[in-house]
């Protein structure tokens, strides 16, 4: 029989080293819960594509975090994830907190899996992040001083990767979160070019932005040598994610915290502070 989600029991956060995930562990931690890491290099391994490693992971757990990796809309991601819940129903997890992407169908399929299981859950259904500025994704070009990125893209809302970490920790500690979706975004929409521009002007450099043909970009993707599916997920996501759809803002963070979410202009100064980016820092 499962602890109680929202007293002494223990938590797995998948993607316990990710952008999402060492926060909502830190936050765990911070609150006092007990937390166990999944990732392949944990002890035990959680291996999303080795189903026989979800059992050591899910063992004497009474509530798990989901975030996917490497991001919820690739193919087959969604039977997967249905048959780890089903396993860690099966297993006395009690609850399940769902990291989600907005304007992705393949991410409301997952929604409605684990809404139609008998379990409690939240889903954090969220916008691109800021730290992906900061943390991998982009950062290298930044630092190079120049980001090329397709053509036509939307403004979005981006949001602080804290924010989301912060209501994941709430809905594991506080029953009001129950059964609750949260759409998140940041609280206001920007353009890339905006948002890199903010980062030169921070940052105290020239960091060039340009915009290049889908083609042209997935060109100098393969010239990087990045794998096939990376190329096809990062195209699936700038053609289509990023079409509009996800332009108006959300009141999750409200709702959730009741306080508005954190600036983009909070998150760059904080970044700019410690060196990240180059240029101007503390």
């Amino acid at each position: 029989m499962a602890n109680d989600p929202y007293g002494n029991g223990s938590i797995l956060v998948l993607g316990g080293t990710g952008k999402t995930g060492r926060l909502v562990a830190e936050g765990l931690i911070k609150a006092g819960r007990h937390v166990r890491i999944g990732s392949r290099h944990a002890e035990p391994p959680f291996d999303w594509e080795r189903p026989e490693s979800w059992g050591a992971a899910l063992a004497d757990m009474s509530a798990v975090y989901v975030a996917y990796q490497p991001d919820i809309a690739v193919p087959g991601a969604v039977e997967t994830v249905r048959a780890f819940f089903r396993q860690a129903i099966a297993a006395g997890i009690a609850k399940i907190v769902l990291l989600s992407g907005r304007g992705e169908a393949e991410a409301e399929e997952a929604e409605a899996v684990l809404r139609d299981l008998p379990v409690d859950w939240t889903i954090l259904r969220c916008s691109w992040f800021f730290q992906n500025f900061s943390e991998a994704f982009l950062l290298d070009n930044i630092r190079a001083g120049e980001v090329a990125l397709p053509a036509g893209l939307a403004p979005e809302p981006f949001v602080d990767t804290r924010d989301i970490a912060e209501i994941a920790v709430a809905a594991f500690n506080d029953p009001r979160h129950a059964r609750q979706l949260y759409e998140i975004t940041g609280p206001r929409a920007l353009t890339f070019a905006e948002a890199i521009a903010a980062i030169a002007a921070a940052a105290g450099r020239p960091i060039a932005y340009a915009s290049v043909s889908v083609e042209a970009y997935k060109a100098e993707l393969q010239r990087l040598q990045v794998p096939a599916p990376y190329v096809d997920l990062i195209l699936y996501l700038f053609t289509t994610v990023l079409d509009g759809r996800n332009t108006p803002l959300a009141d999750g963070v409200q709702r959730a915290l009741g306080r508005p979410p954190r600036e983009f202009a909070t998150y760059v100064a904080d970044v700019v502070a410690t060196g990240v980016w180059g240029g101007n820092h503390a």
